[in-house]
């Protein structure tokens, strides 16, 4: 039987164009997420092969490669994360922690709770979660998980207040019609004002699998009643928002015991990394 240190290990990180890359270790896979036809970019696996949705990712973000990830991949442990948010087991620094007493009279800390900001590239990319970090956390825990988002306001009310209520409704009906127990947890979360944001965690396949075997069907009867064309800019992200909400509310139904990490947010990467 393996043990837990030879078991294999993949963060997929997602880019939306293929760029210079910060996490440059084994673990870490880089997945061209709405890649759709485009040239082959080395170092980057497009998803775009395969059983995938790649054409639909304005629409799907990041999910479009956690759904190429879930039909083509196979390891042990999956991860997910964005060229320039990653997760770390490292503490905020004191001089961060001081810069934080400023975010609440400018009304910003709930905002970047869990957020490490940074321009220091050279610092903190030696600070990004290794495998032996996953590995040592996921012998006492089921999922890595991000610091949750908290919102001003309940995370009905956001939805309400940032994009059009009735897809939240919509959502809700769907997910009573194909999975009835969770319909109570959905409006748990509804009511409380955090999320797991940014469709970023890290688990063990079997898991991983369920999760996804839940999520997709659900984003896929929503994209069937209505129609993507009408979502514009900012809103055209509509089925990666909606997932945001429906991952937080399958962690709480299941009672997944999880641990919470902090991210390392990369300012202003693009010039950082040709400077």
């Amino acid at each position: 039987m393996a043990t837990e240190k030879q078991k294999d290990v993949k963060i997929v990180v997602f880019h939306y164009k293929p760029d210079s890359v910060i996490a440059d270790t084994e673990e870490y896979v880089h997945i061209w997420a709405g890649k759709n036809g485009a040239e082959k970019f080395p170092g980057f696996t497009g998803d775009d092969i395969g059983d995938n949705i790649s054409g639909k990712n304005a629409y799907y973000s990041e999910l479009s490669g956690l759904y190429w990830v879930w039909k083509n991949m196979k390891t042990d442990i999956i991860g997910s994360c964005h060229y320039r948010r990653y997760f770390t087991t490292s503490r905020f620094p004191l001089s961060y922690k001081i810069k934080q007493l400023f975010y609440y009279p400018v009304g910003i800390f709930k905002k970047r709770r869990g957020l490490i900001y940074t321009l220091n590239l050279k610092y903190w990319k030696r600070k990004i979660l290794t495998e032996n970090e996953v590995l040592s956390i996921l012998d006492s825990y089921d999922a890595i998980l991000p610091v949750k988002k908290m919102f001003k306001y309940s995370v009905e009310e956001h939805y309400r207040r940032y994009h059009n209520i009735e897809d939240l409704r919509l959502t809700e009906r769907i997910l009573t019609e194909k999975y009835p127990d969770y319909s109570e947890t959905f409006k748990t979360v509804l009511a409380g004002n955090t999320i797991f944001a940014n469709n970023m965690f890290v688990l063990k396949w079997e898991m991983f699998d369920k999760l996804m075997s839940w999520l997709f069907p659900i984003l896929f009867e929503f994209e069937n009643r209505i129609n993507l064309e009408d979502y514009k800019e900012y809103q055209e992200r509509i089925l990666g928002f909606l997932s945001e909400r429906l991952i937080t509310v399958w962690i709480v139904h299941n009672n997944i015991k999880y641990r919470e990490l902090s991210l390392i947010y990369f300012k202003k990467l693009k010039s950082q990394l040709h400077a």
